[in-house]
């Protein structure tokens, strides 16, 4: 299937050879609100950092579309955050997005590109069964970045993939203060135990930075023996390795930018508050 390509305006290129401006964001990108379960841990790294945090709502939800689609938006949207805020790092916080576009960004965008990828890894030593649950979009768990991470790490074990995206609007819905149907955690669920092995699943991949805003649902529908693993984490670990030593000018200009009607949207100010972000300006 056709991926698209993106094209590189010369200005995006990241400034090399000279001092690295404090107030440089990091640029922390996803479809919709996913991503603040990365800017959490990001904040416990490097509370000085100044952040832009962009939700792509007006395409929520990635997962729906093909990799086409995904590909062409992902890259023009970076192309253009990039060429008007000049980060001095961009993070793609979306699972689908990166399983897909995050090898072009990286080969036009001269910043330092972070992407998410399932923690099949990390799953795979967790394991006492040899049974892995994956939770994702249904555009994620068919990509073959999903066979080559399942070939390395998690050989000789089963893993069992389900496709949950009714996850991603529960997430975006208590995110902002509301109760999702508890139907919505069943059916996810039965979408792992129902395959086979899926009794023996001791260990569930969420597979989408929306996912872990869901664990006390999910761990109540799965019970007390499984246990859950993101790779939020780790890429905040990278994202402190690769700006280490790097000055910070503080956080007093972080923003959001959000695609569509966003910008006076009451509840979704209230949901980015607690990550200290107090304003939504449109792109």
């Amino acid at each position: 299937m056709s991926r698209g390509h993106c094209a590189s305006p010369a200005s995006t290129a990241h400034k090399t050879g000279t001092a690295l401006d404090p107030n440089a964001p990091i640029l922390i990108f996803d479809s919709g609100v996913g991503g603040l379960t990365v800017l959490a841990e990001v904040r416990k790294l490097l509370p000085e950092a100044p952040v832009i945090y962009v939700a792509d709502r007006a395409a929520l939800p990635y997962g729906d579309k093909t990799e086409a689609e995904i590909a062409a938006r992902v890259c023009g949207l970076l192309g253009r955050l990039a060429e008007r805020y000049h980060p001095r790092l961009i993070c793609i916080a979306c699972n689908t997005a990166s399983t897909i576009a995050l090898g072009m960004v990286r080969e036009v965008l001269e910043v330092p590109v972070v992407g998410t990828v399932p923690a099949i890894k990390p799953a795979a030593a967790m394991t006492k069964t040899g049974v892995i649950g994956l939770l994702g979009t249904k555009a994620t768990i068919r990509q073959a970045y999903v066979d080559k991470l399942e070939a390395e790490f998690a050989a000789g074990k089963r893993l069992i993939r389900h496709a949950a995206p009714e996850l991603v609007a529960a997430a975006e819905l208590k995110l902002r203060g509301g109760t999702p149907d508890p139907a919505v955690f069943a059916r996810a669920v039965a979408g792992l135990r129902e395959q086979q092995d899926g009794d023996k699943i001791d260990v569930v991949v969420l597979a989408c930075t929306h996912f872990p805003l869901l664990t006390p649902e999910l761990s109540a529908e799965f019970g007390a023996n499984v246990q859950f693993i993101d790779g939020a984490q780790g890429i905040a670990r990278r994202i402190a390795y690769l700006t280490q030593g790097q000055p910070f000018g503080g956080t007093d200009q972080d923003q959001a930018i959000a695609t569509g009607d966003e910008r006076d949207n009451p509840a979704l100010l209230a949901a980015l508050r607690p990550y200290g972000i107090h304003r939504i300006q449109p792109l």
